[in-house]
């Protein structure tokens, strides 16, 4: 397939590299022009991959119409916050053969739209010919090559099934689903749990309390993405509580760390203008907190998030205030319902 990533942050590069694995022709497309032959001629990406090569056969561009026109398949690798201002380019451009895949992982501040949501509303293309792909999945292990699965989806069976074939190979396992609302919304809304697991281990609270926030983020997820209309086993799967493992563990999460630092009583703005790369979950709490409010849904633990990160409470407080809260069942029958 002829295929193009839009993003050359450090997962857009990877996949980048996945699909060139695959056999694909690809493009890659970022969005700095000085960056951009940077990456052309060094085929190293400094910022977020500095070890990998980045092969000879994989085009990399500046323009947008490079990139896009005349693509079986449009991978968006672009931080969430960025897509409109992206995609809106791309309005005058006929894309009815092309397969839009996301893979993303947030939710749009204000319109509270997830990435393929967004796609659709300002491309108009069929809701059958948008995917996305998401799981535990960090980009310094899939570029090298290390054993990984994930899950494609899609409204449509068979474009969810165009997805895994396209990406799937021997260290890169891919599975298919219909349930593209409940796949995005477990995607970015673990990254808001991820910085609540980062801040126990910046404030020293033990194993006992990071193993209980897991455990009751993916409740709280799963809270969500059923209220809205997703199926609750999804997010008993990889892009749920698989990528929220992942996430709140690993040294390369990017969410984990933020709150690492917040646990250990340093300022949002200070951690974030030392960042080159972009946490998604900061500005991912912000939508949840909006969503949680406005479909009235119980989620204390993204409400915490939310104070720790934007008013400023005290991380520690804040544990304890979730800790003293009235006692209740540990499963709500209406969860399992719906």
């Amino acid at each position: 397939m002829q295929i193009s990533i839009l993003g050359a942050g450090g997962w857009g590069t990877s996949i980048a590299i996945l699909l060139h694995s695959n056999g694909h022709r690809v493009t890659l497309w970022e969005y700095d022009r000085h960056y951009t032959k940077v990456l052309a001629r060094t085929r190293k990406n400094k910022l977020y991959l500095p070890n990998i090569k980045i092969p000879r056969n994989i085009r990399i561009t500046h323009s947008l119409t490079e990139a896009s026109i005349g693509q079986d398949m449009l991978v968006i690798a672009i931080p969430t916050q960025y897509i409109r201002g992206v995609i809106t380019k791309l309005k005058k451009n006929d894309f009815l053969d092309t397969i839009f895949v996301s893979v993303s992982k947030g939710i749009e501040n204000k319109t509270l739209l997830t990435v393929s949501q967004i796609i659709r509303s300002i491309l108009k293309i069929p809701e059958k010919k948008i995917g996305v792909l998401s799981g535990p999945s960090h980009a310094e292990e899939v570029c090298n090559f290390m054993p990984t699965a994930v899950v494609a989806a899609s409204a449509n069976e068979e474009t969810a099934k165009q997805i895994q074939y396209a990406f799937n190979n021997s260290f890169f396992r891919v599975y298919s689903s219909t349930d593209i609302l409940g796949v995005e919304l477990g995607a970015a809304l673990k990254n808001v749990i991820a910085i609540g697991a980062g801040i126990m281990d910046g404030a020293r609270l033990g194993d006992n309390t990071k193993a209980a926030l897991i455990t009751r983020g993916i409740t709280e997820i799963s809270r969500i993405g059923v209220s809205l209309g997703a199926r609750m086993e999804t997010f008993f799967g990889l892009s749920g509580i698989g990528d929220l493992i992942v996430t709140c563990m690993s040294k390369h999460s990017r969410n984990r760390y933020v709150g690492e630092q917040i646990g250990k009583g340093r300022k949002l703005k200070n951690i974030l203008k030392g960042m080159d790369m972009i946490a998604e979950g900061v500005e991912t709490c912000r939508s949840a907190h909006q969503l949680i409010k406005k479909h009235d849904i119980s989620a204390p633990i993204i409400e915490a998030g939310y104070q720790i990160l934007f008013e400023e409470k005290d991380p520690v407080k804040t544990t304890y205030a979730l800790m003293t809260r009235d006692v209740k069942p540990e499963y709500e029958k209406e969860m399992f319902e719906k």
